[in-house]
């Protein structure tokens, strides 16, 4: 195994967040992590890259307790994509994603031609190279992410933890860029809300609620539609997409949505036609 979670869990104050989750990754698949708002997706990926200290269990890089690992090692492994990072400093695109090779250097040494030209290649990867000059505070939200995955790339990991990497990309940057995760050939944990993202491009999905592990397994056997409505609340249909052969998921108006679905429109009454 790449990455093995064994019984963990993470408490912030009187509050369970991560209850007891096991699940682990083979080396060079991508797993998608989906739940919830307020499942405990973000913490867990917090947890693996020890950004979280668990108050039990163990976390495993390969065959190694990741508690045990010196900081400098795991940060030339691990490279973790958040949902939000914002500066003050007066940094252009390069120069963040110049950040991600600091763990290959030492601590007062210069960037060398090996980090410029893997800054050069992130930046062309993630389709910013023509912004790379372009001061942080003036990039559009969808660039910034775009960046911040760049800056990963840059980092060289053998294991990438993503969360919510499609947070605002339009359509076909969304498609690109985990088109480009699952072309990287290495180690994937990826965080997302969108069940058919999820189900095109991860080899395996976990399911997360109230902290706890749900289920695991490939999308075809995990996304049912019982466990859909069961921890989602909507309801669904699923089926393998005669498009690319992954399974797709149509949504149902359920009785909540059928409610919302019954509201006048802008310009008058409106016809719902029944699912």
């Amino acid at each position: 195994m790449s990455i093995a979670v064994e019984n963990v869990s993470f408490a912030a104050g009187n509050n369970i967040v991560v209850d007891g989750v096991s699940l682990d990754i083979d080396k060079g698949r991508i797993l998608g992590l989906l739940g919830p708002n307020g499942s405990g997706k973000s913490s867990l990926l917090r947890i693996i890259c020890r950004l979280r200290k668990v108050q039990s269990g163990i976390v495993r890089l390969g065959e190694d307790d990741i508690s045990l690992i010196p900081r400098a090692a795991l940060a030339r492994r691990i490279a973790l994509v958040e949902q939000q990072s914002s500066t003050d400093t007066q940094l252009t695109a390069r120069d963040v994603v110049g950040l991600g090779r600091t763990p290959h250097r030492g601590l007062l040494s210069s960037r060398s031609a090996d980090d410029d030209a893997a800054v050069e290649d992130a930046l062309d990867r993630v389709d910013m190279l023509h912004k790379a000059n372009q001061l942080w505070q003036t990039l559009s939200g969808g660039e910034r992410q775009r960046v911040h995955i760049a800056r990963a790339l840059a980092q060289a990991p053998s294991e990438l933890l993503l969360d919510e990497p499609t947070n605002h990309l339009d359509i076909q940057h969304q498609l690109e860029i985990l088109s480009l995760v699952s072309r990287l050939g290495i180690t994937c944990i990826v965080a997302l809300h969108d069940l058919n993202l999820a189900a095109m491009f991860c080899d395996k999905i976990a399911i997360l609620r109230e902290g706890k592990l749900v289920a695991a397994g490939t999308a075809g056997v995990v996304l049912t539609e019982t466990l859909i409505e069961d921890v989602f609340g909507v309801r669904a249909h699923v089926e393998r997409s005669s498009v690319h052969g992954r399974f797709n998921i149509q949504y149902r108006l359920g009785q909540r949505q059928s409610a919302l679905s019954d509201l006048p429109s802008e310009g008058g009454d409106r016809t719902r036609q029944s699912s």
